[in-house]
């Protein structure tokens, strides 16, 4: 349960640091979702270059890398 937890409040944070740097909006639960997978994406792009993330401050760093690197590809996606 508490992983869940865990997971939710990195992807929450994530998500709004992102919004706040690429600037967009998708409202609080745009930014959880997007928080979320960034996440993932994140710690899957620190695992290739072999950055580990061992911390819950290195979780929200590469979470929110993850998430600012899809709202990149997303607004990229919206433009076209």
């Amino acid at each position: 349960m508490w992983n869940i937890i865990s997971i939710l409040i990195v992807g929450l944070i994530a998500g709004f640091i992102a919004d706040k740097i690429v600037k967009n909006t998708f409202g609080l639960w745009g930014d959880l979702l997007i928080g979320v997978a960034g996440a993932f994406l994140g710690y899957w792009i620190f695992g290739l270059i072999g950055i580990s993330v061992g911390s819950f401050f290195g979780e929200i760093i590469a979470a929110v890398v993850g998430a600012v690197v899809l709202l990149l590809v997303i607004n990229k996606f919206k433009k076209a």
